[in-house]
């Protein structure tokens, strides 16, 4: 595989409620997808808690492990494991139009991807100063304009916001972290007439990582956007999204690729803890 990583990815969750638990029901989105840039060795994904686990792929095709649990329960741990083979990205192809893309997107599946969500709102002054921005521009120079744009106006600050931080708040604090950054180019990458969607994964930190490395890091968010062909960018780090991304899993926004969900039965209230460590094998 020239050109390419290997890494090893573990993915580890802790749920301490606040009291017994009855019963939990959960699902669990840690599996790499098996895609022409990164091939999945093996994966697994269990619980603590002795139990059988179902896999089925959702409607916007990432696996999703669920499993409920019935016997009492103050504490839950799920351990995901993978070791996935990445590939540089490819070049993107001749771009369309913007007459010949609007056009494709107009009908099918595409229509998803360029309506706001709750996550993906801004308001109509954001979003007309976006079409000013790249009104020369063709697709790709306006997409490459709408990432730097977002990595000049949003800082990166842990804990600056929350899971249900939305694009135009993001925006108007000058703040966030990853998942902040793909809610707003996916925003503004909408408005301007761009098919897009968030997706959900992992990132070895290290650019210039050598075979052993090891890091610890949380999941990473971010962006693909449409024209002719699906194309990554990252406005968290400006950086290619290449040999040091595995994807997850892609949806209109955080709330369709949550790594973990569910609800349950008891205690008030539950604390969670996520450490995340990826390694350079090769």
């Amino acid at each position: 595989m020239s050109g390419g990583w290997r890494l090893r990815i573990l993915h580890r969750t802790q749920v301490r409620y606040q009291g017994p638990v009855r019963a939990s029901y959960n699902e669990a989105r840690m599996t790499p997808r098996a895609l022409p840039r990164q091939s999945v060795v093996d994966t697994e994904v269990r619980a603590d808690i002795p139990v059988r686990i179902w896999t089925y792929r959702d409607y916007w095709g990432t696996e999703v492990c669920s499993f409920d649990i019935q016997a009492p329960h103050e504490e839950l741990e799920i351990l995901a494991r993978a070791t996935v083979e990445t590939r540089p990205a490819p070049r993107p192809g001749r771009p369309l139009s913007w007459t010949a893309l609007r056009e494709r997107a107009a009908d099918g599946g595409l229509l998803e991807f360029l309506g706001p969500t709750p996550r993906t709102a801004i308001t109509a002054e954001l979003a007309e100063t976006a079409r000013q921005r790249i009104a020369d521009a063709d697709p790709l120079e306006a997409a490459g304009e709408i990432v730097s744009w977002v990595n000049q106006r949003v800082a990166y600050v842990q804990g600056a916001t929350e899971v249900q931080t939305g694009a135009q708040e993001a925006w108007d604090m000058g703040e966030g972290v990853c998942q902040d950054m793909a809610h707003l180019t996916v925003a503004l990458l909408r408005e301007v007439g761009l098919p897009a969607r968030y997706v959900s994964g992992y990132l070895h930190p290290m650019a210039a990582a050598k075979p052993g490395d090891e890091m610890e890091g949380e999941s990473h968010a971010w962006v693909e956007y449409w024209n002719g062909e699906w194309i990554a960018c990252d406005p968290t780090n400006l950086a290619q999204v290449g040999e040091r991304h595995v994807v997850v899993a892609v949806g209109r926004d955080y709330g369709d690729v949550p790594p973990l969900k569910g609800i349950y039965r008891g205690a008030p209230n539950s604390n969670m803890k996520v450490g995340v460590t990826v390694t350079r094998l090769a």
